[in-house]
């Protein structure tokens, strides 16, 4: 087994040399540039762009192509126009479409939309000329918006919600977007000169035909926030920027209903809380966030998941106050969003561990704050939490400290550190994680991280690194990691224990001359991803996982079809129990297969699914799960899913068993500002049923009111069915001062 470690990775190096022309193109050393225009007047955002301001400005160059003909002139021409006074940051956007209103796609109206399923302009700022932050806002063709922070286009604030305004409309010649960006939500530098030049990057893409075309070119691998590709946009003369403050204060009433449940645990009751947040911008770069009574009723509720793998499943953060600045306080090697990577996943600090119990439930927090400063040079920052003590847990204090010096081209060293504190003892995690960019193609990620539970008196211990090859013609890795058995970050999260892993992999992308159906298929993307792990408390070796895409399609419109065969090697030291069957130690080598597959995701009717077939352990497991989304307008949109998991034969006794999950979601929008939006789900497994649905109104931008009623059941141990409902009315407010 270990001998083929050696002509596994003389394979990888041998596919890697028939890869032709890989090299990725390096930043242009003329940038393209766009010059901003200053007024008196204050513009009223409408999306028309025909007030005379605009005529000040002249529109940017042609755009570039980026998908699916890199480095051609966009067929569809993009108008970008930039205007600015003392208050505002304003971007008039012309978006050219010879098809006008047919052409456009959106299916919803959720903000932080998903971008492979709208027309969308994205605009990207870095306004410390770094080449390593970004500011970006994106904007679809009915004004719904989507905001984030990038970091080295590797980690992402993707829910970090900017207070700006937008408003488009819609032509017989295209689509219109008006933007105005307060400068007290910009980052910029105080600077002696009163002009400032920053980086600037554009995307667009024009959905129908799934072009993405781009004011300053990059390489297709990389997103536009790989600000070293950027442009300019010339000629800001922004006010100093200078502290401001805002606070956003809310009132909620709610009601609690428990039905066979123990009173003195879950009583019903009616309470009214107040609460609120502060955010203080001290300087350019620093921000203080102060929160008192934290309430997160407002945020998406968890959808379940049948989890029939080794490795524990990570539900991300949803809750606004730990969105903001997470990229800084959450480094982490994990699986990309393209298989590669590997399964093993290690993040030193994950909020979700503060103010949720296991389960999810949230868990009252009594007042905290974060404190962030960053530059071009350094960043830090630090996180205190006060939880609250309930029946089921104590009262917990929580502390993460972070700091990462940057050096060179876009490399980086950190330490972080996290105190979990109860009564009865300390978790004490200390973390050091580097990010080496080797080249434009390469980089090589890093984390090592020792835990101390003092309750317990143990230590324990994990270290990964990750290599990524990334070009527009393959894509390289090597993730190597090691987790002891008493490894215990309390405040983080990890995959797996006790292991050691070895999870080398490799993608090809091919669009040449044998590529077949060139207007359908985009490109044909095999790819073989083996997993290998051994158990660091014996030494032996325990899995192998041969993950092997003979067929991977890209076609032109996003939709995509894959086929995988997979031989597993598992060695069990302990039992192993999968939705409720019970797989006894031992040694397993079986065989699966697995189709997945998604139509155009931008249609008004649009079909993926996953379907794996074959052997599991010592019996047979045939998953699926199909997802079926109905968006007739965007106003509208509904999604059933259907997930089942059919056991045969497996586990001691052999037990024949299927587990299904059934989810039905729905969003209904009168605009991008008043939404209704709910969701069912049913899970066999344990004879569960929830559905949640809330109402929501952006009354003013970032401020609410929400109604939402949630009821979750289940029958318990002693076949008792427990149902709760709540009822939550809550209004917030947010001023900027």
């Amino acid at each position: 087994m270990y001998s083929k470690l050696p002509l596994l990775l003389l394979l990888f190096i041998s596919l890697r040399s028939f890869c032709q022309q890989a090299e990725i193109f390096k930043p242009d050393s003329i940038k393209k540039e766009l010059n901003a225009v200053e007024i008196k007047s204050t513009l009223h955002v409408d999306g028309i762009l025909n007030e005379p301001e605009w005529n000040l400005a002249k529109p940017s160059p042609d755009f570039i192509q980026i998908e699916p003909y890199q480095g051609q002139l966009s067929n569809f021409r993009t108008d970008v126009k930039v205007l600015y006074n003392q208050l505002y940051l304003y971007l008039g956007i012309f978006s050219h479409d010879s098809l006008g209103r047919k052409a456009i796609r959106a299916t919803d109206f959720k903000r932080d939309f998903d971008y492979r399923q709208h027309d969308l302009i994205n605009f990207s700022f870095d306004g410390f000329n770094d080449k390593r932050n970004a500011m970006c806002f994106a904007v679809n063709a009915y004004g719904v918006q989507r905001d984030y922070l990038s970091f080295d286009d590797l980690y992402f604030d993707e829910n970090w919600d900017g207070l700006w305004r937008v408003r488009a409309t819609r032509t017989d010649s295209g689509w219109y977007a008006e933007i105005a960006i307060p400068w007290q939500t910009l980052r910029y530098p105080r600077t002696k000169d009163s002009i400032q030049n920053w980086g600037m990057n554009v995307y667009r893409n024009r959905r129908l035909t799934n072009e993405i075309s781009a004011f300053s070119p990059f390489p297709r691998v990389f997103s536009n926030s790989r600000m070293e590709y950027a442009g300019v946009l010339k000629d800001l003369q922004p006010p100093p920027p200078k502290p401001n403050i805002r606070i956003q204060p809310y009132v909620l009433s709610s009601f609690d209903h428990y039905k066979n449940f123990d009173e003195s645990v879950k009583p019903n009751q009616t309470k009214t809380k107040i609460g609120g947040d502060i955010k203080w911008a001290v300087n350019t770069n620093a921000v203080l966030d102060l929160t008192v009574n934290t309430d997160f009723a407002q945020a998406d509720a968890d959808l379940q998941v049948n989890n029939a793998t080794r490795f524990s499943v990570f539900f991300p953060e949803k809750r606004q106050f730990f969105l903001e600045n997470a990229s800084l306080f959450s480094p982490a090697i994990q699986q990309a969003g393209d298989g590669s990577g590997g399964f093993m996943h290690i993040q030193p600090f994950f909020s979700r561990t503060i103010g949720l119990d296991t389960l999810g439930n949230p868990i009252p927090i009594v007042a905290g704050g974060r404190f962030v400063n960053r530059s071009s040079k350094r960043n830090y920052g630090a996180i205190v939490m006060r939880q609250e003590e309930t029946n089921n847990s104590p009262a917990t204090n929580y502390f993460v400290g972070r700091y990462s010096q940057n050096f060179g081209q876009q490399n980086r060293i950190g330490i972080l550190s996290s105190i979990k504190n109860t009564p009865s003892g300390s978790n004490i995690e200390s973390t050091i994680d580097g990010f080496f960019r080797l080249g434009e193609s390469q980089s090589l990620n890093t984390i090592l991280t020792h835990t101390i539970s003092t309750n317990a008196n143990q230590q324990g211990f994990a270290g990964f690194a990750q290599y990524y090859n990334s070009t527009n013609h393959y894509k390289f890795w090597w993730t190597q990691s090691v987790v002891t058995k008493n490894f215990d970050p309390e405040m983080g999260f990890v995959s797996r224990k006790d292991v050691i892993g070895t999870t080398p992999g490799m993608n090809w992308y091919y669009r040449g001359k044998l590529l077949p159906f060139k207007k359908i298929l985009r490109a044909y993307e095999p790819g073989f991803l083996p997993e290998f792990y051994w158990q660091t408390s014996t030494g032996k070796f325990i899995e192998r996982s041969l993950y092997f895409w003979p067929v991977w399609l890209n076609f032109q419109n996003g939709a995509y079809l894959g086929y995988s065969i997979t031989p597993v090697f598992q060695r069990l030291t302990e039992p192993f129990q999968p939705l409720g069957i019970t797989i006894n130690p031992g040694d397993y080598n079986y065989f699966q297969n697995e189709i997945i597959f998604t139509s155009d995701p931008s249609k008004v009717l649009s079909i993926a699914g996953d379907y794996k077939w074959g052997t599991y352990f010592n019996g047979k497991l045939n998953a699926s799960d199909w997802k079926l989304q109905f968006a007739p307008i965007p106003h509208i949109s509904l999604l059933a899913e259907f997930n089942r998991n059919h056991f045969i034969d497996v586990g001691e006794p052999k037990t024949n068993s299927t587990i299904d999950l059934y989810i039905i979601q729905g969003r209904f929008a009168l605009n991008p500002r008043m939404q209704l939006i709910g969701f069912y789900q049913k899970n066999s497994l344990d004879n569960s049923d929830s559905y949640n649905i809330r109402f929501s109104w952006e009354y003013s931008p970032l401020s609410y009111i929400y109604f939402i009623y949630n009821h979750g059941s289940l029958t318990d141990l002693q076949h008792v069915k427990q149902s709760e409902d709540h009822v939550i009315f809550k209004v917030s407010y947010l001023k900027q001062f």
